[in-house]
């Protein structure tokens, strides 16, 4: 019996949780601790509008406080399940501004029993920095930007360090509240709603614009929303400031929130996307901003990696990687062959053909070790069983455009070469993608046997879409299987529009 309760209170002690009593939204997420992997178990979120009950005297009104009430009595049952100690409830803008504050904490913590914190608008962008940096690793400075529902927060930083952070009184809801009253859409609502924003950015913007960042991640909010709806149009790319441009008329055109009809704009999102494209669109043209990826956390995750910051590595990405590995059974070995020679052959690409990104190097070094991922279910169809699995499961440390050139990769990289489904990424990207998807195919072919002593050292010579691959003297004669894989390989990417020889 003593053994069992033991047993219980060590599972017990597994489970994460993180609040944040948004401005905007009220968040919970619940997380168990497995062998050092971070399982995200639940997550609950409800639509609170905490900031749209301030008045002008900034003093929260009582329906509001009640609604946050009654979504805090939703978060306390599940609460009950996890230990004190690891738990951690933190409030932002709104109750940093509220001069009333008092009455809905001192209420708030009764209905959780638990203390709240209400956290500076620097702590808060810390802390986003930090769930943003567990989530979404990345290579060089990266600016994060968070459109809370009364605050905006901008921070610099590099790998898990902030470097630089402000936190600016715009916000979604606030903003809504000021220049799109009753709902009304127009240039001039827009055009207000910037210049307010303009204004706020350019007292930080010198500062930000000092460092060089390699890139901008966007966490959650109107960042998602706006992902949310190039995915839902068949567009495979980051954020760029031409696409906020044509929301923006398509948003005008509507005339107002009960008709704001966007694809792929959820209708929880409505009254509020005006606004936050408003802020969005200030931000990038402030901070000369080219492109943004969505990220894959934000506060919460803040919150709850700090509290785990001692079971963390710090390579979130090769985390990621080795727990797929084991998940699905991946010949580790192997992998890391085809990675190897891929990453090799990459060099040689990049350093011939001006189409490599920084995030070259991450994609196909991914794509490499997971491209056996869909053997878990059979072998015949076996890519395409890995863009179903790369498709639906989480990939932490990769952003969403990352993820989706991994699956891509992975579904193309044996059999027919499918290069249309590089069409629905941005031009700048698709050239990358190609030649990326080559190499992979290349590598795969070259690591036939599955032994490192039957892999030789080959020069790749690039001009244009003609590659020449040359290997040692007599080799393709002394390995007739992969000489023969080889021809087969070069007639499947002449169909694709492409040539390869070998010599």
């Amino acid at each position: 019996m003593q053994a069992e309760l033991q047993h219980s209170a060590q599972t017990y002690g597994e489970y994460y949780a993180a609040v944040d009593l948004g401005s905007n939204s009220f968040h919970m997420v619940i997380v168990h601790v497995v062998n050092g992997s971070v399982q995200i178990i639940g997550k609950i979120k409800q639509k609170v509008r905490l900031a749209a009950g301030l008045d002008n005297d900034l003093a929260l009104d009582d329906v509001s406080m009640e609604r946050g009430w009654q979504c805090l009595q939703v978060f306390s049952e599940r609460l009950q399940d996890i230990p004190p100690s690891n738990i951690k409830i933190v409030a932002t803008a709104t109750l940093r501004l509220a001069t009333n504050a008092h009455l809905f904490i001192t209420k708030a913590e009764e209905i959780l029993n638990h203390k709240l914190e209400v956290i500076s608008g620097e702590e808060e962008a810390r802390q986003i920095y930090l769930g943003v940096a567990y989530t979404s690793a990345n290579q060089g400075n990266s600016l994060v930007i968070d459109i809370g529902g009364a605050s905006t927060e901008i921070i610099i930083g590099n790998d898990m360090q902030p470097i630089h952070l402000k936190s600016l009184d715009m916000g979604c809801v606030t903003f809504m509240e000021r220049y799109f009253t009753g709902g009304e859409i127009s240039k001039d609502c827009f055009e207000n709603a910037k210049a307010a924003a303009h204004a706020l950015i350019a007292q930080v913007s010198d500062a930000f614009l000092c460092f060089d960042w390699e890139n901008c991640l966007g966490a959650s909010g109107t960042p998602q929303a706006i992902t949310e709806i190039l995915v839902a149009q068949g567009i495979s790319d980051a954020i760029r400031l031409d696409y906020l441009y044509h929301l923006e008329k398509q948003c005008i055109d509507c005339g107002d929130i009960k008709s704001l009809n966007i694809d792929g704009l959820e209708d929880s999102r409505k009254a509020i996307f005006p606004s936050g494209l408003a802020i969005l669109i200030s931000l990038f043209e402030a901070l000369h901003i080219e492109h943004m990826n969505i990220s894959g956390g934000a506060l919460r995750e803040g919150l709850i990696y700090g509290m785990l910051d001692n079971v963390t590595e710090n390579d979130r990405r090769q985390q990621t990687i080795n727990q797929a590995k084991q998940r699905y059974h991946i010949d580790k070995s192997h992998a890391n062959s085809v990675r190897h020679v891929a990453l090799n052959l990459c060099h040689q690409l990049c350093a011939q053909q001006n189409i490599c990104h920084l995030d070259t190097e991450t994609i196909l070094g991914a794509a490499a070790q997971l491209h056996e991922i869909g053997l878990h279910i059979e072998y015949k169809r076996h890519h395409e069983h890995g863009e179903y699995i790369l498709t639906y499961i989480d990939l932490p440390g990769f952003t969403r455009l990352q993820r989706a050139a991994i699956r891509d990769l992975v579904a193309q990289h044996r059999l027919t070469m499918g290069v249309d489904a590089f069409e629905k990424y941005h031009e700048d990207y698709r050239p990358m993608l190609k030649g990326l998807l080559r190499v992979l195919r290349i590598a795969v072919v070259l690591c036939l046997r599955r032994q490192n002593k039957h892999i030789p050292e080959v020069s790749l010579h690039c001009e244009d879409s003609k590659w020449t691959l040359t290997f040692p003297e007599g080799w393709l004669k002394a390995h007739p299987l992969i000489n023969a894989e080889l021809a087969n390989e070069s007639w499947l990417q002449h169909k694709a529009g492409f040539e390869l020889v070998c010599k």
